[in-house]
């Protein structure tokens, strides 16, 4: 779950000119309400608040960077079909680095949907934080 959410940014971080990078940097989380329990900003840059990985997934985009509370992505390829954007990934969480491939898709203003096929079938909705 924790390299598919940050395989998950880092296909919006960067997604195609359907959809601006840049508009997609920043914090999210599945739980808007966590938002105030998970994230700082410290010297002007997001960061993770102290046990942010007790609360709702999270993730901060910051160009082709994807970190999440246990692993950091680098984004290795995109493929846009108008609806979506398929991401591939390079992830490491500390011991292991792993390709993982996501689809992202534009759910509304400041809220996007990742999903994965594999290794089991997911879809999870994401919303950006204000900071």
């Amino acid at each position: 779950m924790r390299t598919f959410n940050a395989l998950l940014f880092v296909l919006l971080v960067a997604q195609s000119a359907s959809t601006q990078a840049a508009d997609l940097n920043g914090a999210w989380t599945i739980d808007a309400s966590a938002c105030d329990k998970v994230f700082t900003k410290e010297n002007n840059k997001l960061a993770f608040k102290k046990d942010a990985d007790l609360h709702a997934g999270s993730l901060i985009v910051q160009g082709k960077q994807i970190t999440g509370t246990f692993q950091k992505c680098t984004v290795k390829s995109l493929h846009d079909d108008g609806q979506n954007v398929r991401v591939i990934a390079s992830c490491s969480d500390g011991v292991a680095i792993s390709d993982v491939a996501i689809d992202v898709k534009l759910s509304g203003e400041n809220k996007i949907t990742l999903s994965a096929k594999e290794p089991v079938p997911m879809e999870t909705p994401y919303v950006r934080c204000s900071m």
